[in-house]
C-alpha cells in the first residue's frame, strides 16, 4: 500500500504539458476523429515514453494558430515546423530531427504540357501557387517572386483543400512534401472526393524545391513561464537519440509506412 500511494503521489506531481500537432497536415501531423494521429505523433509519443517527470497531452490545432501560440509566449512547443529562425525568430530552440521531407511543385498536367518547367521557381513565373496557411517551404526566391508579382501565391488551410483546388484548377500548382501531397490524394480518392481526370484534373510533380527537417519548435518569447522547459529540452533530445541508436525510430517509419 505505501508503494502504491508513493506511485500515486509521484504521478499526481508530474508537470502537466501541452504540446500542440499541425490539425492539417497527413500523413505527418494531423487530427482523426478529434485525437492526434500522424508519423510525428508516433514519433513524440515514443519520446515521450522515456521521459520522467511529466504528464504530456499532445492537442492538434491549424497550423496558424499554433505559431501563433509560440510566438505570444502562450504555447510551449509545436510540431513539425523546419527550422526558420528568419521568419520565425520565435521559434527557439528546436528539439533534434525528426524525419527528413522533400517539398515539392505538383502541378495539373496542362499546366505542364504548355512550357517545361523543372527549374524552381522561375519556370513557374505567372502561375497561381497554392500553400498551406503559415507554410513558409517555396524558398527565398519564391517568397521574392511573390513580392515582385511574378506568381501568385494562395493559402487554404490543409493539404486537402489544396489538392481539391488544384484539381478544380483554382489553383496552378500545389507546394508541400511529397509524401503528404501523395498520401493525402490516395485518402480522397478512396473516399470518393478525388476523381483524377474525371472531374478533376490530372495533376503530376514537376520540381524539387527543397529537403527539409522536421523538429519539436519551442517558443522563445514565455519569459520564463515554462521553467522546466530546459529540463523538457534535454530529456527529449535524450529520448531522440536513444531511439535512433536502439533502432526504434526507424521501426516506428517503416511500420507507419508499411502498406496495410
Amino acid at each position: 500500500m505505501l508503494i502504491s500511494t508513493l506511485c500515486g503521489a509521484a504521478r499526481a506531481a508530474d508537470i502537466p504539458v501541452t504540446i500542440y500537432a499541425d490539425a492539417g497536415y497527413p500523413p505527418y501531423s494531423y487530427e482523426k476523429n478529434g485525437k492526434p494521429a500522424g508519423l510525428y505523433y508516433e514519433i513524440a509519443r515514443a519520446a515521450f515514453s522515456h521521459m520522467r517527470g511529466y504528464r504530456i497531452e499532445v492537442q492538434p490545432v491549424p497550423w496558424k494558430r499554433g505559431m501563433a501560440l509560440l510566438k505570444s509566449g502562450n504555447g510551449f512547443a509545436l510540431y513539425p515546423p523546419y527550422m526558420n529562425t528568419r521568419d520565425e525568430p520565435w521559434t527557439w530552440p528546436y528539439s533534434l530531427p525528426l524525419y527528413e521531407e522533400r517539398v515539392v511543385a505538383v502541378c495539373r498536367k496542362d499546366v505542364l504540357a504548355a512550357k517545361p518547367r523543372k527549374r524552381w521557381p522561375e519556370d513557374f513565373f505567372g502561375l497561381t501557387i497554392g500553400n498551406n496557411a503559415g507554410f513558409i517551404v517555396g524558398g527565398d526566391a519564391f517568397d521574392k517572386a511573390v513580392q515582385a508579382g511574378s506568381m501568385r501565391i494562395e493559402e487554404a488551410k490543409d493539404s486537402e483543400t489544396n489538392i481539391i483546388k488544384l484539381g478544380l484548377k483554382r489553383i496552378d500548382c500545389y507546394i508541400n512534401d511529397r509524401v503528404s501531397i501523395q498520401w493525402t490524394r490516395e485518402q480522397l480518392k478512396a473516399e470518393g472526393k478525388y476523381d483524377e481526370g474525371g472531374a478533376h484534373a490530372e495533376v503530376a510533380e514537376a520540381a524539387l524545391i527543397a529537403v527539409k527537417q522536421g523538429y519539436l519548435g519551442y517558443t522563445s518569447r514565455d519569459n520564463g513561464r515554462f521553467a522546466f522547459k530546459a529540463d523538457f529540452v534535454k530529456q527529449f533530445d535524450s529520448a531522440i537519440q536513444h531511439m535512433r541508436r536502439n533502432g526504434e525510430m526507424d521501426s516506428i517509419t517503416r511500420g507507419f509506412f508499411k502498406p496495410r
